[in-house]
């Protein structure tokens, strides 16, 4: 087994990184009662410094989006694999890890599932946005550690579905590794952020994430499904919507995720062809699988639905949107306002190239288009600092990035200044 010393500091000039195949303490048994979760608490309160957290869901087989395991790492107390299933309430884990700043990669990811079980950090450590931060050309898990600390990690269980019970050995330890390092790369990557003079940037960042409020729903999520770009008649969509709506009713009732229940491709199918009887829709190739055919009188009344919308009462082809047009129209549209968003993106992309970043990370690029679309009455570096903050923008990019912007809205100005 390979300590903790030879894991926090790697060979620097190996050949080829060191593939890790365990936890350094092995790996420990899963917390699935309240007596082992009783103890689990007591370990980590007793703890100190940094816990990292992971959690795996069932995406791809569950319609849920809810975790069915959690990892857990923190100095003294090794790693937890708890099983949210058996312990579905884990406030007083996050009571325990309430003065803890919490590790994650791809927070965002992680964060909604975790609320769920009552756990919600109150400091977090994103690694992915801070390799983001640092300008890593890729910044995946497994690509961070071994590039800062020299180790690989083995992924080959990384889009199982983990609602199988019991969890096999060999997916449980791919869970463990996944927060064995977590800590190191951290430490690692902060180091970096510091020398960098981008600690107090990520600092922002991961505040932002952490404190973002819960995702609306989005209108008419049916309007996602893949294929739509063939839809092209208002009562087409009639037809995608209703068998949206009606798959989406089958798979939260039976906790599969939709994808399996009838395929985007099976909707769009149905939608051109446009059925006239149970029969007709039968016949068509993306109909013929056992569950699809098991399923038909629910996608027949659904097509009956659809057929049966006043004209006048068909969803709209396109949504109202209360933000700029599509970039490309705005030269037909509003040519100031194209060549504002022209120079606007220059600018950003010379600021982001001298500091090292990601250019949508200086400023999103919705943030960008808004602001060229509708700048201020007069393009001050104040009140385009403003503007930028009334958009969500962060002290430190409002810092890099006002007065540059202004200069390239002020040389675009339709007006005196």
């Amino acid at each position: 087994m390979t300590d903790r010393a030879t894991i926090a500091h790697p060979p620097a000039d190996g050949p080829s990184p060191i593939l890790l195949l365990q936890p350094r303490e092995g790996l420990p048994p899963v917390v699935d009662s309240p007596e082992a979760l009783a103890r689990t608490i007591e370990a980590f309160a007793r703890s100190s410094g940094p816990v990292a957290i992971d959690a795996e869901r069932a995406s791809g087989y569950r319609y849920s989006h809810r975790a069915y395991l959690v990892q857990l790492r923190r100095a003294g107390a090794g790693t937890a694999l708890i099983d949210p299933v058996r312990c579905p309430d884990l406030s007083e884990l996050n009571a325990a890890l309430a003065d803890a700043e919490w590790v994650l990669h791809a927070a965002p990811q992680d964060l909604p599932c975790l609320a769920e079980l009552g756990l919600q950090p109150r400091k977090l450590f994103d690694t992915e946005l801070a390799g983001r931060l640092l300008s890593y050309p890729r910044v995946g898990l497994g690509s961070l550690i071994e590039e800062l600390l020299g180790y690989q990690l083995e992924k080959g269980h990384s889009a199982v579905d983990w609602s199988t019970r019991p969890l096999p050995e060999p997916w449980l330890n791919y869970a463990a590794l996944d927060v064995e390092l977590l800590i190191e790369l951290r430490e690692a990557l902060a180091e970096q952020l510091e020398r960098a003079g981008k600690l107090s940037w990520a600092e922002q960042e991961f505040e932002a994430l952490r404190t973002q409020p819960p995702r609306d729903s989005r209108r008419d999520p049916w309007r996602r499904t893949s294929g739509m770009h063939r839809i092209r008649k208002r009562r087409e969509l009639a037809y995608v919507r209703e068998l949206w709506l009606a798959r989406d009713r089958v798979a939260e009732s039976r906790d599969i995720s939709p994808g399996r229940v009838l395929s985007d491709q099976a909707i769009i199918s149905a939608a051109l062809a446009a059925p006239t009887s149970r029969r007709e829709l039968a016949s068509l190739p993306a109909y013929d699988g056992k569950t699809t055919r098991r399923d038909l009188d629910i996608w027949w009344q659904a097509i009956e639905r659809a057929r049966s919308v006043p004209d006048d009462e068909l969803p709209e082809l396109t949504l109202p949107y209360d933000g700029p047009p599509p970039a490309r129209a705005w030269a037909d549209r509003d040519p100031d306002a194209a060549a504002r968003l022209t120079a606007c993106r220059a600018c950003l992309q010379e600021l982001a190239e001298a500091h090292r970043l990601p250019v949508e990370n200086l400023l999103t690029p919705d943030v960008v288009r808004r602001l060229a679309w509708d700048p201020p009455a007069e393009p001050t570096p104040e009140l385009v600092a403003e503007a930028l903050r009334a958009r969500g923008a962060r002290a430190w990019q409002i810092e890099l990035t006002a007065e540059r912007l202004a200069a390239a809205l002020a040389d675009h100005h339709p007006g005196p200044i």
